[in-house]
């Protein structure tokens, strides 16, 4: 009895072992995942406890949801609080500590106050999701440091003051998305930097004024928004024969530059709003060879006929009316 006994309490020994050996969370993950939900102190009107597993005695590697790791050292390059109620919390300066985290989403998750410098720890990071916050402060230079950025979304927050112009040193990123904040002053000339080919770029609903810089001319844009702001100038430049634009949206700024003088729209182009600006001359005969398949140029100061062709004749009225004297099909107004 005795020998099974002693038998057993050596299987058990080993089973535990084995257990520990196996785990493959890394220690210093699962160090900075427990000090984030302390952080955070799951308040009672948040759904962490009910959604997901903080379990410390579980495989953090298998806390589904939240984290995901990757590499031979199985070390977290995931970290994902989406549509977590966070009840206004800051973001958990022990976030860094996941040093070899690639994306990290904390979007609409009820977070305020700024975005904390120790973030410029995360040496790996590749994708930065913020958005739907309630973030505040000016936009930190310091986020010029996260060299291996591709992705970095502020939408949606109170973020206020200029863009930083440093952001142009993301030698990676290729998509930028800081519409719907309180942002003032022009766009960074040194954005023209941008060298990611089909580079997506949305800074619409904020408070930016000047005029686009000519030298973004050079930034092979696939999407460009800066609609509901305060600029004024030409945004001609940024069309072209040989750019990769599919989708430009200009809407409701104080642009003033003739139409007539674009010779050429982008073979990819599908969407153009122009629209709610003081837009002059004549739309461009370039239009009847595009491809654009949505198109708004109402509430500018154009004259002339619509060109004939194209899909020209079969946009709806509202996408010209509103102009100086434009006629001709689709509108009702006749040209003498």
């Amino acid at each position: 009895m005795a020998k099974n006994y002693f038998h057993c309490s050596i299987c058990i020994l080993f089973l535990l072992s084995n257990t520990a050996f196996s785990e493959r969370c890394h220690p210093n993950d699962k160090k900075a995942l427990l000090q984030i939900k302390k952080d955070l102190n799951t308040p009672p009107n948040s759904n962490l406890i009910s959604s997901w597993d903080w379990d410390p005695l579980v495989d953090c590697c298998d806390w589904d949801n939240i984290v995901r790791c990757g590499g031979a050292a199985n070390r977290i390059i995931l970290f994902n609080l989406i549509l977590a109620d966070l009840n206004h919390l800051p973001i958990p300066a022990a976030v860094s500590d996941l040093e070899y985290l690639e994306e990290l989403y904390l979007h609409s998750t009820n977070l305020t106050g700024e975005i904390p410098k120790e973030i410029t720890k995360l040496s790996h990071l590749k994708y930065l999701d913020l958005r739907f916050n309630h973030l505040s402060g000016n936009i930190p230079s310091f986020l010029s440091r996260l060299q291996t950025l591709t992705s970095l979304d502020l939408s949606n927050n109170n973020f206020a003051g200029a863009i930083p112009a440093s952001l142009s040193q993301l030698p990676n990123l290729d998509t930028l998305f800081l519409n719907r904040n309180k942002l003032t002053g022009e766009i960074p000339g040194s954005f023209s930097d941008f060298r990611q080919p089909r580079f997506y770029m949305d800074l619409s609903g904020n408070r930016l004024a000047g005029e686009i810089p000519s030298r973004l001319g050079n930034v092979d844009f696939q999407v460009i928004d800066v609609s509901r702001n305060r600029l004024v100038g030409d945004v001609s430049f940024l069309f072209g024969k040989n750019k990769s634009l599919i989708y430009a949206d200009f809407s409701r700024n104080l642009l003033e530059f003739d139409f007539s003088k674009v010779e050429y729209f982008p073979v990819s182009l599908s969407t153009l709003d122009l629209s709610h600006n003081r837009v002059t001359g004549r739309l461009p005969e370039a239009l009847v060879e595009s491809n654009i398949g949505s198109l708004n140029v109402s509430y500018n100061r154009l004259c002339g006929q619509i060109p004939v062709g194209g899909q020209l004749q079969e946009f709806e009225t509202t996408s010209f009316f509103h102009n100086m004297c434009l006629c001709g099909p689709p509108l009702l107004k006749k040209c003498k």
